[in-house]
């Protein structure tokens, strides 16, 4: 009989802490039907970060699942625009805030409401550099300033003899993204620009004969220019000297991906600061089309997540620089100003413009695709 009740005891126990288990699981577990997907649209450059951070966010926060896509910055605008996504976005992310002034700007000219929800807020930001392989930059910059026109007169002159290179290193070539899709190569054409005329930028300064003639030159030498400056930069390493020279890209690839410019081609590029440059900031809205109040909340939870100072610091180690003040570069860990890059600047002495507005990009866009 005792055998009998020790029996049952232990059986009600055992039922008794699976019910407890069970209870548990669920309070932890995602709760069907309450679970939240929210789609990130970002410019390849946060790529690396945005998937590092992903999985530390869902493991917070496991009633929200995040799906990241990621496209060029012009493409970004141009694709929610056109509804051409195959997907709802609820988050955009260009690589810098004057693209989310244009959707803004061309959403309300065909409808009556705000695109977002909040003002958009800042994520990280970078500027945009020129990078080249250490022996050939001595060449074309030998007082170790990156020049405009000394890009110009090397394209112009196709091979590396024609100003001062070893004949054996063929031709010159320079490589820029597309600025039909992509806000760096906006950027590059914006600068080389305004080098060229000389002052400030403004609609008219594309209506010149000298400035049609550049945008043709670069077109011309930069074939099938990628879509992305994350795309770019690889391309750049695994080509090598002979076939990628120069190009320009933001600061922050640039110092995350010099290791494996070394291990790839035996050596690191050198990094150049333009002077002037263009400041970009990554910035970030939630949209309003078909995204409801309980998605957009989820989605303001993951944006505040991604300024917290632990969250900027992984931006940091990826070559950014933070949107939050209170995180030093120098004392994050595993910074990439702490590691001797070749021409890496924690504060570069050059001046740093802000983006061009919306009317300069759309000259530019419309000056690449015209020129032949």
């Amino acid at each position: 009989m005792n055998n009998k009740r020790q029996s049952q005891q232990k059986n009600r126990t055992i039922v008794s802490l699976g019910i407890i288990l069970a209870s548990l699981g669920l309070a932890y577990a995602p709760v069907p039907g309450l679970q939240q997907t929210v789609v990130i649209v970002s410019g390849s450059e946060l790529q690396e970060p945005l998937k590092q951070l992903e999985v530390q966010f869902e493991r917070e926060n496991p009633n929200i699942k995040l799906e990241l896509k990621f496209q060029g910055s012009q493409e970004i605008v141009n694709k929610f625009i056109d509804n051409e996504n195959d997907f709802t976005p609820t988050i955009l992310i260009p690589a810098n805030g004057e693209k989310l002034t244009e959707l803004s700007t061309r959403y309300q000219a065909s409808n009556s409401d705000e695109p977002f929800y909040e003002k958009p807020l800042p994520i990280a930001k970078t500027m945009l550099v020129g990078i080249a392989w250490q022996e050939r930059g001595k060449v074309l910059f030998p007082d170790g300033r990156f020049r405009w026109d000394r890009v110009e007169k090397a394209m112009q002159s196709v091979k590396w003899s024609g100003i001062g290179g070893a004949s054996d290193w063929g031709s010159f070539d320079f490589v820029t993204t597309n600025p039909t899709r992509s806000n760096s190569g906006q950027l590059t054409m914006s600068l080389w620009t305004q080098s060229k005329v000389g002052g400030n930028l403004n609609s008219s300064s594309f209506n010149n004969s000298a400035v049609e003639s550049l945008f043709g030159l670069v077109k011309r030498s930069v074939y099938q220019p990628p879509r992305s400056t994350d795309i770019l930069l690889e391309e750049f390493i695994a080509k090598g000297a002979n076939d990628a020279d120069v190009a320009t890209v933001y600061e922050s690839i640039a110092l995350h991906r010099w290791e494996q410019a070394t291990k790839t081609q035996g050596k690191p590029y050198q990094i150049y600061y333009l002077n002037p440059t263009i400041e970009t900031i990554s910035t970030a809205a939630i949209v309003k089309r078909n995204v409801d109040q309980g998605t957009a909340n989820a989605g303001q939870k993951f944006l505040n997540f991604l300024t917290q100072p632990q969250q900027q610091a992984i931006f940091v180690q990826y070559g950014f620089r933070p949107a939050n003040n209170s995180v030093d570069l120098k004392t994050v860990p595993n910074s990439p100003w702490n590691q001797n890059i070749p021409g890496a600047e924690i504060i570069p002495t050059g001046d740093k413009l802000p983006p061009p507005n919306t009317d300069i990009f759309g000259e530019i866009q419309r000056l690449w695709e015209r020129v032949n």
